[in-house]
């Protein structure tokens, strides 16, 4: 199986370097809005069987476009939206970005025990659900699905889940607005094949100064 991991295009929170976490979130932004719709174009060639978003509102703007093109229904689960910043939500100082991100790292080099403030929840709990879509999808049937989902989960769970993904990698790597990770399963394992950090489609919609916490690396990678 294919899974098509795209982060959701831009919004205000991620201008204004807020860990925007809850619902509904913020919209995407007009430059968001132009991410989302050269999905359809930029993905031609893809075999694409489904599309699953989270709840928030910025990944189900974003998933519609290409949804639209490929006459496919939007399926929303709450198992791969973003992980909640808990007391730290809408909090935009350096020391409250770092926090949260060193421990989202940790989770995704394996180490899930670590919580976010205010969670009452650690890696592996978080990263289950997303395994459950994950799980959703494949005893469906389909071939290919796309994934639009959030910066830091997508993060975390691949360099969770993915076996050829070192330790520090996912940490030193990050994935811009509309930016995506393919994942393919074989015997049982999921490996990376293809890890894009930059907008899908393309330098004229880039803007990596204003792409969010999620896309930023912790001090000291």
């Amino acid at each position: 199986m294919r899974i098509i991991l795209i982060r959701h295009g831009q919004t205000s929170s991620n201008i204004g370097r807020h860990l925007d976490t809850g619902e509904p979130g913020a919209p995407l932004t007009e430059l968001g809005h132009e991410q989302a719709n050269l999905l359809p174009r930029t993905l031609e060639n893809e075999k694409i069987d489904a599309i699953y978003a989270s709840p928030l509102l910025r990944t189900q703007q974003t998933a519609q476009p290409l949804a639209t093109a490929r006459g496919i229904s939007v399926q929303t689960r709450s198992g791969i939206r973003e992980i909640s910043a808990g007391d730290l939500e809408m909090a935009n100082d350096e020391n409250s970005i770092q926090t949260y991100l060193k421990i989202v790292m940790e989770w995704a080099d394996g180490s899930e025990r670590a919580m976010i403030p205010g969670v009452g929840e650690n890696g592996g709990d978080v990263l289950r659900k997303f395994d459950r879509v994950v799980d959703e999808a494949r005893t469906s049937g389909v071939d290919s699905a796309v994934f639009v989902s959030h910066g830091a989960i997508i993060r975390s769970w691949v360099g969770s889940r993915c076996v050829n993904i070192e330790p520090g990698f996912v940490a030193q790597t990050p994935v811009l607005n509309t930016g995506v990770v393919v994942v393919e399963e074989t015997d049982g394992q999921w490996r990376v094949v293809q890890w894009q950090e930059q907008p899908i489609g393309g330098p004229e919609v880039q803007s990596p100064e204003s792409d969010g916490p999620a896309a930023e690396t912790p001090d000291g990678n």
